[in-house]
């Protein structure tokens, strides 16, 4: 009798004890065994592959078309130019007058020592806040105090110092 030893790699000798453990299971065990292993497999391509993969291209189609409005948007607002509006002189009550009209601000201006005070019953604060912004780029008047109240969502009514 000879005695020979077979070496055997890790791999091999997981397959030869599987082997050994699926034939010791009747055909019974062996079909449940199956059905299960199938089942298993099927849950983890579902959940593990397919599921994450439906779900980043939903994020990519969405990053997509977030991108391609950003960009329509920029292309739409046109080119950036480094052109300041005409400066507007006169008097603190005209400048005011004028601009707020430009922005659909309507303003009840009066003259106070070193400047006007515009008080606004009621406007949008986006028209609002463009307007102060538009008067301190094209005038020398100064916003020396701002007093808002919140009236309906995106309205405001306001009271306005300006300078000199």
């Amino acid at each position: 009798m000879k005695i020979t030893i077979i070496r055997l790699s890790a791999f091999e000798s997981a397959i030869a004890r599987f082997d050994a453990w699926w034939d010791g299971r009747s055909p019974r065990e062996r079909v449940m065994l199956s059905v299960l292993g199938t089942l298993i497999g099927g849950i983890v391509l579902v959940y593990g592959v397919i599921f994450p993969l439906q779900n980043a291209r939903a994020r990519a189609f969405a990053d997509i078309r977030t991108y391609e409005t950003l960009n329509a948007r920029i292309r739409a607002a046109g080119a950036l130019s480094p052109q300041r509006a005409a400066p507007r002189t006169g008097d603190p009550l005209s400048v005011v007058n004028s601009s707020g009209a430009s922005f659909g601000v309507v303003a009840q201006v009066t003259p106070i020592p070193g400047g006007a005070r515009a008080t606004i019953a009621d406007a949008s604060y986006d028209s609002l806040v463009a307007w102060l912004a538009d008067l301190g780029a094209t005038s020398k008047l100064t916003v020396r105090r701002v007093e808002l109240t919140r009236r309906a969502p995106g309205r405001v009514a306001a009271v306005v110092d300006f300078g000199s």
